[in-house]
């Protein structure tokens, strides 16, 4: 009789095996109170941040670091090479949190809800290129944390336009609906239509100068957007460098494939691609309409150099 209670004893204390990847059971749920900032600097947003954590020690954190643009700069191909780094957890859509008011009315609760499980050596990066063009954002992500690391993706103004166009135009032709083209919505009587929108997402001087209001540049990495289509291994150095990251992205991380033309993702033996939307070709305009397009866009740029103290492929 001894024994066999002695037995049962033993059964009750082994220790229970802890899944190797987040559960959907809510039994194996405590409750926690994460932030990336001190309690008196996280509080921005009314309520209390709330979250689960799995037994097996991960939860979701707010972002260590959120690409905030620009819109047809590359943001998801840096997001997918950044993805290759181990100690990257990504959101993987767009949250549009602090650009859209019914998001942000939501609150902190509702933006954690939509990051991702991680452990907590890793750092949580969420994407959402329209928060670089969006006047209310700088001023609501410093409030979530004024020390958060930022990273923004530019190509050549001009190349951006045109794909920007390109997007809108298939976004139209999958609907079977028609689209003017592309110098008929870039030039009115013969002079650069300053009012499409695609033209001023591409004054990055302007939102520059904005951000900079309520983060440092220190607090900011530019990615070369050009240079991370044509060589992306070197950009992604700078980018773990910059997120003090172990490097471990290496040059065997990418290939180039000769059918899309450009450069796709080899990760522990699997290889990978962006979407087929990614890296259409751009309609030709006339030389006539790329001048006024340089033109127009020489001095912003050169003011962009100045506020950053560096320079691009852009004059």
């Amino acid at each position: 009789m001894a024994s066999f209670l002695i037995g049962i004893c033993l059964l009750f204390m082994q220790p229970q095996l802890v899944p190797s990847r987040p559960t959907t059971n809510t039994k194996n749920f405590t409750f926690s109170n994460p932030s990336n900032e001190e309690p008196s600097k996280k509080a921005t947003i009314e309520g209390t941040v709330r979250d689960v954590v799995h037994l097996n020690g991960t939860r979701r954190y707010l972002p260590h670091t959120i690409i905030i643009g620009v819109r047809k700069g590359g943001t998801r191909a840096l997001l997918e090479m950044l993805s290759l780094h181990s100690d990257i957890a990504a959101a993987e859509n767009e949250i549009h949190f602090f650009d859209w008011e019914k998001q942000y009315q939501q609150g902190l609760n509702w933006y954690l809800s939509q990051m991702p499980f991680s452990y907590p050596h890793q750092l949580t990066v969420e994407k959402t290129p329209a928060y670089f063009t969006s006047l209310e954002v700088p001023e609501r992500i410093h409030r979530m944390n004024s020390t958060i690391k930022l990273l923004l993706i530019l190509r050549d103004p001009i190349e951006r336009v045109l794909s920007d166009y390109t997007q809108v135009f298939y976004n139209h032709k999958q609907k079977n609906k028609s689209y003017p083209p592309v110098e008929e919505l870039l030039l009115k009587n013969n002079e650069l239509n300053t009012d499409y929108k695609a033209i001023n997402r591409s004054l990055y001087e302007h939102y520059m100068e904005h951000w900079l209001k309520f983060f440092p540049l220190e607090n900011m990495h530019i990615v070369d957007g050009d240079r991370l289509i044509r060589d992306p291994f070197p950009e992604m150095q700078k980018v773990e460098k910059f997120l003090n990251l172990s490097p471990q992205i290496n040059a065997s991380n990418f290939y180039f494939n000769k059918t899309k033309g450009f450069y796709c993702l080899r990760d522990g033996g699997r290889d990978r691609c962006l979407h087929e939307s990614k890296g259409r070709a751009h309609p030709q305009i006339s030389t006539f309409l790329l001048g006024k397009l340089r033109d127009y866009f020489y001095e912003p740029n050169k003011k962009f150099f100045e506020i950053v103290g560096r320079t691009f492929d852009w004059l």
